[in-house]
């Protein structure tokens, strides 16, 4: 079986001036292993994760594997929604850093760690395989703990789910981050990586970036509905 994906949820990068309200990106792979998510969202997106869901045939307890980018609130939110035989993956590093997270780090879900510890959490260190044919590899910067997947497909190439190492076209430009809680070296260097290894790039909080020659554009405009009732 060849490795696939299915973008579940399209991020975006919307605020107001009061605050966010921007959603993550939330990916669905289909592996020889089995159907695996990377990162789960905010309750605000709790209804398309489930429609998104829905739509490939599935329910939250037949996607036995979720591997969360990192732990801030917009990503890892709707864990809930699964039971908790669920192998969750979060990196060490992330980890560590959400029980002692930067000053000016809003974005840390409180009591996040005890309630991933009532799952089948595996915490993991560096680069490895996930499963066959899919490699996680740290993308510090935003987080000290950020950890992106990579893996090849039959038809798009070598495909990069970047989580919010490379949140949108910005980032991408400028090779830096807008919010560093790690550091802006940091930053800057796993942008770059991710921009040399892929054809495909499923940022953080924006529709996908396509290889095209020496840079990246996307065939999708970002976009938004909002209903006033």
């Amino acid at each position: 079986m060849a490795i696939d994906y299915e973008i579940l949820v399209k991020g975006n990068n919307v605020r107001f001036p009061c605050g966010y309200v921007g959603l993550a990106s939330l990916t669905l792979l289909k592996t020889e292993a089995g159907p695996i998510m990377f990162d789960v969202g905010h309750t605000v997106n709790r209804q398309g994760l489930v429609a998104g869901l829905k739509a490939q045939e599935l329910a939250p307890a037949d996607v036995p594997q979720v591997f969360l980018s990192h732990l801030h609130v917009d990503h890892v939110m709707n864990i809930g929604i699964f039971p908790f035989s669920t192998r969750i993956y979060v990196s060490r590093a992330e980890w560590e850093y959400v029980a002692h997270p930067h000053p000016e780090d809003p974005w840390v879900p409180w009591l996040i760690r005890e309630q991933l510890q009532k799952y089948d959490l595996k915490l993991i260190e560096g680069e490895g395989e996930l499963v066959s044919g899919v490699r996680y590899f740290p993308v510090p910067g935003h987080t000290p703990g950020c950890t992106a997947l990579v893996f090849d497909t039959t038809d798009k190439g070598r495909v990069v789910l970047a989580g919010d190492a490379l949140k949108f076209p910005r980032e991408m430009l400028q090779q830096g981050a807008d919010h560093a809680f790690d550091s802006h070296e940091n930053a800057s260097a796993s942008i770059r990586l991710i921009l040399s290894i892929a054809d495909r790039i499923v940022p953080g909080h924006f529709p996908e970036l396509i290889r095209r020659g020496d840079t990246f554009l996307w065939d999708e405009p970002g976009e938004l509905t909002l209903y006033m009732r």
